[in-house]
């Protein structure tokens, strides 16, 4: 057993870039231990991570505001605080904020992610189409 205590203070924030469009921070909620990554991520409007996959899953839990997930070869899904989702393993998939708001998310990381290509903004846009139709 290992216990992490809470973000040392006046640790700073890291941004991300390499895999993600926009804006995006996270803060390590444990280092990396035995295959598993746990990181709060926080996403400024209309970022979002590139396609990718985990070796065994992934885990989301919205803490804050409202985003999209998006497994491919189907719809987007709006995701809103509270929620959780689970992204099964290999799943190719890619997830973030909306458009007019931000997001944050726990996301539990199970076995190694493979990057891929950034999600082109048409695909994004679909996302966004989504929420107008819906209204």
């Amino acid at each position: 057993m290992q216990v992490f205590h809470g973000r040392d203070q006046g640790k700073p924030s890291e941004r991300r870039g390499a895999t993600f469009t926009g804006v995006v921070w996270a803060d390590p909620v444990m280092p990396p231990a035995e295959n598993v990554g746990i990181n709060h991520v926080f996403f400024s409007p209309g970022a979002r991570t590139f396609w990718h996959t985990h070796e065994h899953g992934q885990v989301l839990h919205v803490t804050s505001g409202r985003g999209w997930v998006c497994v491919e070869g189907e719809a987007p899904q709006e995701i809103r605080q509270g929620d959780v989702v689970w992204i099964r393993p290999h799943e190719r998939h890619w997830h973030g904020a909306a458009s007019d708001t931000f997001m944050a998310h726990l996301a539990i990381s199970l076995g190694k992610a493979d990057w891929q290509e950034a999600l082109p903004e048409t695909d994004y846009a679909r996302a966004e189409n989504c929420a107008t139709e819906a209204q």
